[in-house]
Formats: structure tokens, sequence, C-alpha cells
């Protein structure tokens, strides 16, 4: 078997860093992290896991990671990821979204750093008037978010056609539970994203549900979204590296999601299955850059790579959310 390329993992003690951190492992990956601990934490990666607290723009620090670590590949997640924070200051968006992901791509060049992969995401589609979603769907993003990830995308694809680069770029839809082993999950204070604030609610930290717009063109009025298990989008990272190690030549985008939608209410109502409760939902107004639909078209990924979730059930999704939410406490 090859040696395997070690990875710097950017964001890795962040939520979805830090499960692309243990599947990495478990599959046998060496892997650096670089986080600034803005939203990440440092318990979120394993002690033998060589962690560097830091800026990804900080490029001496770079040159001295890839130096001690050797590193091959970037898996890059830090940035910032609040849609409606986005409309209201996206300026914060741009910076370190966009400028600062400018700065790693170039440190990857500088080094020869050959694979890079991204975290994209699905508001790169903005509002979209057909679903399911493909990947050749127009891009017309409806928020700074999504803009500030699509320009970064635009780096990679310029950077690999005048470099020794390729790139794998993952569209995520709406990235929820925990790893299955309890490891880690998601663990900001403040979190927006749905089933994270239900199974607040459903373990005693928050007192009701908001649920925001009732009058979107959907089935029951609330926004419809597809949920993808983090463990499973964490492998799917580890599958795209292998396809980009194998084949140097090629670069390739693809949606991460399941292909079904639920609505919010349908989400709250398979919570209090799992939970044997009923969590209060307050209807409040729509919030600013939200869609009313996003759902993936995934036959690329499934295509593409040897990709089959294991955790594609929306309660067992809420069942491993809820699992990290009971473990980190009140």
């Amino acid at each position: 078997m090859e040696k395997k390329l070690p990875v710097l993992v950017t964001g890795g003690a962040g939520y979805i860093g830090s499960h692309a951190v243990l599947a990495l492992r478990d599959a046998g990956w060496p892997v650096a992290v670089i986080d600034n601990l803005s939203t990440g934490f440092r318990f979120a990666v394993p002690e033998d896991v060589p962690f560097y607290q830091g800026d990804i723009a900080d490029a001496d620090l770079l040159a001295r990671i890839v130096a001690e670590q050797g590193i091959g590949a970037i898996m890059h997640f830090a940035g910032s990821i609040v849609v409606p924070e986005s409309v209201e200051n996206p300026l914060k968006y741009y910076e370190n979204n966009t400028v600062k992901s400018r700065a790693l791509i170039a440190e990857a060049v500088a080094h020869g750093i050959e694979h890079f992969i991204f975290s994209s995401t699905a508001a790169t589609y903005g509002a979209p008037e057909t679903s399911p979603v493909s990947e050749d769907s127009p891009k017309e993003p409806i928020n700074p978010y999504g803009w500030s990830k699509l320009m970064t995308e635009r780096m990679l694809a310029d950077t690999a056609a005048a470099h020794d680069l390729n790139y794998g770029v993952l569209r995520y839809f709406n990235v929820a539970g925990a790893d299955p082993q309890a490891r880690t999950g998601q663990s900001t204070a403040g979190a927006t994203h749905l089933i994270k604030v239900a199974c607040e609610a459903a373990a005693g930290k928050r007192d009701h549900v908001g649920v925001f717009g009732t009058d979107f063109d959907t089935p029951d009025g609330t926004g419809v979204r597809d949920y993808i298990h983090v463990s499973d989008l964490a492998a799917a990272h580890v599958l795209l590296l292998e396809a980009l190690i194998a084949a140097p030549e090629r670069s390739l985008t693809m949606n991460c999601g399941y292909g079904r939608g639920y609505s919010v209410l349908e989400v709250l109502d398979a919570v209090d299955r799992v939970t044997n409760s009923t969590i209060e939902r307050r209807l409040e107004p729509r919030r600013a850059g939200d869609p009313p639909e996003l759902v993936s078209d995934p036959s690329r990924i499934r295509q593409t790579l040897d990709w089959q979730p294991q955790h594609d059930d929306i309660e067992t999704i809420v069942s491993h959310a809820l699992q990290w939410e009971r473990r980190l406490g009140r």
C-alpha cells in the first residue's frame, strides 16, 4: 500500500472539521490541524493529532506546519457559516471565507501541495428554480455567505488551470448529527442549525424552537432542506482525497446530500418521536437570505466516488445529535 500523504485540516477543531479529522485517522491518514479556536474547541481534536492554534492566512505559520508535518494535501473547513450574519456583516464573510482562502491557496502553491479539498455549500445555488439541484444548476447566491464560497471555488479552478494543483469541492447541504461514538459533535454556543437547536430544546437548554417562515411555497409552508449526517459527509471527504490522488489530472466538484428534503416541521416531528416528548414551536418571520427549498441531486458523487451513506435516516441523525447534546451537559 502506498504511503498516505499527511493532510492539513483547517478548522479541524470545528464541527465538520473535527469529524473529518476522525474519518482521516480512522482510515490511516496522518493528520495535522490548524484552527484559531474562534468557533472551534481544542477538546474536539484528539491529543495525538498535531495541533496549531493560528490563522490560515499566517504564511509563516503555514510554512512551519508544512515543514514539520510534510503536508501533501489540504482539507479546508475554516470559515464563517451563519447566513443571516453574512447579510448583516458581509465584509467579515469576504475576509474569512474569500480573502483568507486566497492566502491559503497561495501557500499551497508555494509549497508544492498538489491536492486541495474545499468545504463549499449549497448556498452557491441561491434560491434554485428547480429541485433537486444538480452541480450544473445556475450559481446565483442570494447572500454574502454563498458568494464568499463561490468566489473561492472560482479561485481554485483558476489556480488549478495555472499550477500543479488539483482540487475537490463538496457543496454541502444541511449538515447535522454527531459522531456515532460520541467522540465529537456540534458544540458551538448560539448555533442556528435546526437539528442542533431542536436537540438543545429537547435537552432542556432552550424553552422553544423558532420556526422562521411559515409562508414558503412548500407543502407545509416551512423551509425544506436536505439533511446529511456529518459522519457520512466526513467519509465523502476521505473518498474524495483518494480520488484526487489517484487521478491528479482531474478536479471534482460535487453536491453532498442525500437527495431527500425535510421541512422544518417534519424535522421537529422527528425530534418529538425520538424523545417521546413535544418541543414548543414558535412561529417567526422569515430570516434574510433563506431560500424556500434546497435539496441535492447526489448522482454525481454516487457515480464518481464509492460513497455509500451509512446514516441516511432523519431519526438516526437526530438521535446522534441528541446523544452529543446530552454529553455536552448544561
